[in-house]
């Protein structure tokens, strides 16, 4: 599950270099099954923060359709920071993807110097929008106003309510087959990998290492799958469970941000000297329900009604980043009636803000058939929504569209990397995005893999924000391959602190998460959440 986001940074790391039609000479090339691109004509990013740290910035040239090579082809926009070590010292390519699916990644070169010691030096850093993503041409958006303000009750407590979601639902999905076209018939996570293998190759490389977040730690695991042999190093942080995609890995994240809210409404408890919202976690999760079921009446400014404001409160189930930002808008607006910090949390959508979502389902809703029957997905909501009420209605109508999308629909992979070499797996123990018992399947299915975990924590996907027994761990896997020794059992080989809660009375003296490469990361998985 993806949360829907009022305003998207799909588009923030352009680049100069012309995005429409395809130069002539590129269309004529063609190439055989195991395809292969024409070289990169690297250009200037137009982003400030890859240009800063001297991006480069072009496209890769692919099939729209792999078993068709020499038919159409499409762009997929990719950045580049350049190794900055000795020769001696290069480590090769290390691709990033943010997860999603739909998340932009161009940006993600920029996490060169976020690795102790300077190892991250050793490698060129490259960055890259998923093909439908952001800088890749075609870039697919359906409608904008899908995340638009004050939608229908989330929870359909009205046969009214769910007929009114299932129209929106296979409204969203008729709209992405117009927008679409073809495109939708080939936005399969095998189609990622093989984008991936294309870049290897217009990068001259015979491996890749990798740096996967959330649905790219999936993403990692196909490719590992499917080409073991071009896999060099690969770090997979918060890590998705194979055998739940997609429909049950959507039910398995209810649960499990229901009970982070219960660790978040707890800790606003504890400064309620700061927000005036309640001295225990269950006055503050009463508050919260009793404003959502105000805001049914009468939406704060028209804009934000019930759905926004559980939206808002989301992110803060996913990351201990932006804790105290949603905290201070639900203090302002419980006891002063100020909206502002829940409007700045929910700035309104414009046009192309869905491609992310529109990504999303283009992926998801066709790597594997979806139940068609309604009555399952009535059944399993309800049934956990009775306990686990926070996202699951939330959660439910997000990915509603894929019982009506159209594209052609395939079969997951499955994922073995027995003959992957050793890679590193990072987890938290309460991450909600991709719940943890996920990593404990791909440590089994990867015999040579090492995990880490971030005991006690609850954010997603949250490596290299300044923890160093984790952060140090990253660094000499990639500076030499080393790794904690593998134990016996199905558990964790290294435990680690989690990402820290911030302290919203210490002023001067910020968290880890605060400052840093915490600053850094915090921002950019704020700006584009790589979760699914």
């Amino acid at each position: 599950m993806k949360r829907i986001l009022a305003a998207t940074v799909a588009t923030t790391a352009g680049l100069v270099m012309g995005v429409g039609m395809i130069p002539a000479a590129a269309q004529a090339h063609s190439g055989s099954p195991g395809y292969t691109p024409p070289p990169i004509a690297w250009g200037t990013c137009t982003n400030p923060t890859l240009k800063a740290r001297g991006a480069e910035c072009g496209f890769v040239i692919v099939p729209l359709d792999y078993a068709r090579p020499g038919g159409t082809k499409i762009q997929i926009a990719v950045s580049r920071v350049k190794h900055k070590s000795a020769a001696a010292d290069y480590q090769g390519i290390m691709l990033v993807n943010p997860g999603g699916p739909g998340g932009s990644g161009l940006i993600y070169s920029v996490l060169q110097p976020a690795i102790p010691n300077n190892v991250g030096l050793d490698y060129d850093w490259i960055g890259f929008d998923p093909r439908g993503v952001g800088s890749s041409v075609p870039s697919l958006a359906c409608d904008g106003n899908v995340a638009g303000y004050n939608r229908p009750y989330y929870v359909p407590v009205t046969k009214q309510l769910e007929k009114t979601w299932l129209a929106r639902s296979k409204a969203y999905a008729q709209a992405c087959a117009k927008a679409g076209g073809a495109l939708l018939d080939h936005l399969k996570t095998t189609d990622n990998v093989a984008d991936m293998e294309s870049i290897r190759k217009a990068l001259g490389q015979k491996q890749i290492n990798y740096y996967g977040f959330s649905y790219g730690t999936y993403l990692g695991q196909v490719y590992a799958t499917l080409h073991p042999g071009q896999v060099r190093r690969m770090v997979f942080d918060g890590v998705v469970d194979p055998r739940g995609v997609w429909y049950q890995d959507n039910l398995d994240q209810d649960v499990q941000f229901d009970k982070n809210m219960d660790t978040y409404f707890t800790w606003v408890a504890m400064y309620d000297a700061v927000y005036h919202l309640g001295t225990t976690g269950k006055a503050v999760k009463a508050k919260y329900y009793a404003t959502l079921q105000k805001l049914r009446k009468s939406p704060a400014e028209g804009k934000i009604g019930p759905d926004e404001w559980n939206d808002i409160f989301v992110s803060a189930g996913y990351y201990v980043y932006g804790w105290e930002d949603v905290a201070s808008a639900f203090s302002a607006f419980v006891n002063d009636g100020d909206p502002s910090g829940l409007l700045a949390l929910y700035p309104e959508p414009g046009p192309g803000s869905d491609n992310g979502y529109a990504i999303y389902l283009g992926t998801q809703c066709t790597d594997v058939q979806w139940p068609l029957n309604w009555n399952k997905w009535q059944r399993d909501n309800w049934r956990l929504y009775a306990k686990y009420p926070f996202i699951t209605w939330n959660n439910a109508w997000f990915n509603a569209p894929c019982r009506d999308w159209q594209g052609d629909v395939g079969k997951p992979v499955n994922v073995t990397g027995r003959n992957a070499p050793p890679i590193l797996l990072i987890s938290e123990t309460n991450d909600a995005a991709t719940p943890y018992p996920g990593s404990l399947e791909i440590r089994k299915r990867f015999p040579r893999s090492v995990l880490i975990e971030g005991v006690g924590g609850t954010t997603h996907a949250g490596s290299l924000s300044g923890i160093a027994c984790t952060d140090d761990t990253i660094a000499a896997y990639l500076d030499n391959g080393a790794l904690p020794n593998r134990v016996h059992g199905n558990r964790s080989d290294k435990q680690c602190d989690p990402v820290p809660q911030p302290n919203p009375t210490e002023a001067a003296a910020k968290t880890l998460a605060t400052t840093g490469n915490g600053s850094l990361m915090a921002t950019l998985r704020k700006a584009s959440p790589a979760v699914r």
